[in-house]
């Protein structure tokens, strides 16, 4: 799909604001409601906008830990790629997961209460999903940039 400057201009208003009335929207756009309301379903049929979600606080949520946990997996074929994946989905406690090209196959962003907790994680999750033949965590001391959000204007 070609993403013209309009598309661009709808993206970053709501990137800001997703809870924008469309009516409001056409307006910050430059547009009629009713051809935003067009613009905006196009979008969202076409996979540009994957969907919307409240961002949460981790603090209000006392999930203290952040860790980055590298996966290194017993083997690199499909299958093995596909187990790994479904389980990792299934891990409550996973808040991203990449497949990486280097030294590991997965990076993995964990939150937890407290160590404790992410010991628990640690073994009763990370340790126990399939193929993994070794962690490695790395913890985040404080959160320095954390976008959700991307440059859509210089796409």
């Amino acid at each position: 799909m070609n993403i013209d400057t309009i598309d661009k201009s709808i993206l970053v208003v709501l990137q800001d604001n997703a809870r924008i009335t469309n009516v409001d929207l056409a307006s910050k756009v430059g547009l009629s409601p009713s051809a935003c309301s067009r613009r905006l379903e196009h979008l969202e049929k076409s996979g540009v906008i994957e969907g919307y979600q409240a961002v949460i606080s981790n603090e209000a949520l006392h999930q203290t830990i952040t860790s980055i946990v590298h996966i290194t997996l017993d083997g690199q074929s499909e299958s093995h790629l596909a187990q790994f994946e479904e389980a990792v989905s299934q891990c409550p406690h996973v808040v991203a997961c990449f497949l990486m090209s280097g030294e590991h196959d997965y990076i993995v962003r964990v939150n937890a209460r407290d160590m404790a907790h992410f010991e628990h994680i640690h073994k009763n999750w990370l340790s126990a999903l399939p193929g993994v033949s070794r962690l490695q965590s790395s913890f985040s001391m404080r959160t320095v940039v954390n976008r959700a959000n991307i440059d859509v204007e210089n796409v």
